[in-house]
């Protein structure tokens, strides 16, 4: 099948072991960050509630706590140019082989948002200065001093001036302040850099990683997720062969495939890096498509027997789960007692949940 995501029920629930959505839960938030090398961030939320399906017993304290006092887990631009959280001694050798795209992206987005070259290469360094001299800053702190500086900040300058910055390894988003993530001088952060791996080497450790959390898989769907050259992908692949099992469909998996069980209900967070891992997502979402929209935002959605049927929500504290298709009484009761434990994760009241 070649990337296009297996068909039947041992290949998905395979996936989902590999994701920790079934069997044992992870024990802490570096775990499950570990298992998945990395998890979408744009969605802070969302970042946040993929730990909480993925474990047991935490909260969302604990992932701040990882980020802001343990500087185990830090969030910048890696896969695909986008948003990640990812454990802090995986950041430099993924930075490095993912770094290109992002930079590019950067750089002409902000020629369209009217910053020039070189107000560009002046914002960059005010940032760089900012966090080295004066320690975490909030999105606000460093808007301010380029502003002050006459470098524009309007529009989505400022996000593509950070990410300019990120891409020269100069910044990333470290603590918590309050509720917001302050941005900090990398090195200062996590300590020097280590020394440049061999591509050759990365490529294999990004394939054997992947698909600890990803398998069964092949170098396409690797290709989409991290947003590397295909042929990097498989060259990954191949220099791993040895270890490598054949799961049929031109799939990959780092041991023949034990029968795994499907997991019990539970509720996804948005942009939950179940929709993100392959090549098609259509194995987990089925006729229910709509779930990620046009624009590409990924709504929190709901798994029964490993498949999506209804999307969720948060307003004003109260958790409203909203079907996609007929449900038992049995999935129904399950959601409910996982939604509250959304709202246990989250510190919200555990009884403002609701089933339209």
């Amino acid at each position: 099948m070649s990337g296009s995501g297996p068909r039947g029920a041992p290949f998905v629930a395979a996936r989902l072991c590999s994701q920790l959505l079934a069997g044992a839960p992870a024990a802490s938030a570096e775990k499950v960050v570990e298992r998945l090398l990395a998890v979408q961030a744009q969605d802070a939320r969302g970042a946040r509630l993929a730990i909480r399906s993925r474990s047991s017993g935490l909260s969302a304290s604990d992932v701040d706590r990882a980020l802001s006092r343990d500087r185990s887990l830090v969030v910048t631009w890696l896969n695909r140019g986008t948003l990640h959280l990812v454990r802090s001694e995986d950041y430099w050798w993924l930075h490095r082989l993912t770094v290109s795209r992002s930079k590019v992206g950067s750089e002409r987005r902000l020629r369209q948002e009217g910053v020039d070259a070189r107000q560009a290469v002046r914002g960059v360094e005010l940032i760089a200065k900012a966090v080295t001299d004066d320690g975490p800053q909030t999105r606000e702190q460093l808007r301010q001093r380029l502003e002050t500086a006459g470098v524009p900040t309007a529009g989505q300058a400022l996000v593509h001036l950070l990410g300019v910055a990120s891409a020269q390894q100069a910044v990333l988003r470290g603590p918590m302040i309050g509720a917001e993530h302050a941005f900090v001088a990398v090195e200062h952060w996590l300590g020097p850099a280590p020394p440049v791996l061999d591509r050759g080497e990365v490529l294999a450790t990004l394939v054997r990683r992947y698909l600890s959390g990803h398998a069964p898989a092949g170098p396409e769907d690797l290709a989409k997720w991290a947003g590397i050259r295909l042929g990097d992908a498989r060259a990954g692949f191949a220099a791993l062969d040895d270890e490598l099992a054949h799961v049929g469909e031109g799939l990959l998996a780092p041991a023949a495939l034990a029968d795994a069980p499907l997991p019990a209900p539970r509720l996804l967070g948005p942009f939950d890096p179940l929709l993100h891992g392959w090549v098609s997502r259509r194995p987990f979402v089925g006729r229910h498509a709509e779930v990620v929209t046009t624009n590409g935002i990924f709504r929190p959605v709901a798994l029964v027997g490993g498949r999506v049927v209804a999307t969720w929500g948060l307003s004003g504290g109260r958790l409203t789960v909203v079907p996609l298709e007929q449900l038992s009484s049995r999935a129904r009761r399950a959601l409910e007692e996982d939604g509250v434990d959304v709202l246990r994760f989250l510190g919200l009241p555990q009884s403002l949940l609701h089933f339209d």
